[in-house]
């Protein structure tokens, strides 16, 4: 079904303010996906949208939505380049402001995805967690989240964990009311979007569950 109203397992309390905020929040904000859609489609030409599978409720799968931001570069065999390389200058400027995100609330629209929530990963990163590693999928994702509002891509892969895994045990629409308005902030001064040297973050290859 292309729209699930209440998923099942969701929250009915956390689902209504998902539907309260993204339905206006589309409409409000349809013009600059309008705009931003024109723009990338002439400066990095088709897929405007860029449709990734990720995880997530259970380790379920579905397609994530966002705004393209690398080109399709490549090199004298046909392989595409490192990303870093194919990473535009309107691509960088989409991730740092997170436009590139709006997208995704499709995702939360169709009941995919959560306003807040751990983030959606890779999925070859399903088989390096940890049985307490996994337990970031017994919640619904989320565009934002607890890591996100706790140094987003500039923590370590421990600390993103265990960030998502307090949010998993400690979840309460009030602690989402929060996240989203810290998140406000973060967007606005662009804290966090990368490591040191990386476009983003460091690919996960798997850690041993920590003490804290």
């Amino acid at each position: 079904m292309w729209l699930r109203l209440f998923p099942k397992h969701m929250p009915v309390r956390k689902r209504l303010m998902d539907l309260l905020l993204t339905i206006p929040g589309l409409i409000v904000i349809s013009p600059l996906l309008i705009l931003i859609g024109i723009i990338v489609r002439l400066r990095m030409g088709r897929p405007v949208i860029f449709k990734q599978i990720r995880p997530g409720y259970k380790g379920n799968l579905f397609p994530v939505y966002k705004f393209r931001t690398m080109s399709d570069v490549r090199d004298e065999i046909g392989k595409l380049l490192p990303d870093d390389v194919r990473l535009t200058r309107l691509g960088r400027f989409l991730r740092s402001s997170s436009i590139d995100e709006l997208p995704e609330l499709l995702n939360v629209l169709r009941g995919e995805m959560s306003l807040v929530g751990p983030r959606p990963l890779l999925t070859q990163y399903l088989d390096r967690y940890s049985p307490e590693q996994a337990r970031r999928h017994d919640v619904f994702p989320g565009i934002t989240g607890w890591a996100q509002i706790n140094g987003r891509n500039a923590i370590s892969w421990e600390d993103k964990f265990r960030f998502d895994l307090w949010y998993v045990d400690n979840w309460s629409l009030r602690l989402d009311i929060k996240i989203l308005l810290r998140t406000m902030w973060i967007v606005i001064t662009r804290e966090g979007i990368s490591q040191p040297g990386l476009q983003t973050a460091e690919e996960f290859f798997g850690i041993e569950d920590g003490e804290g």
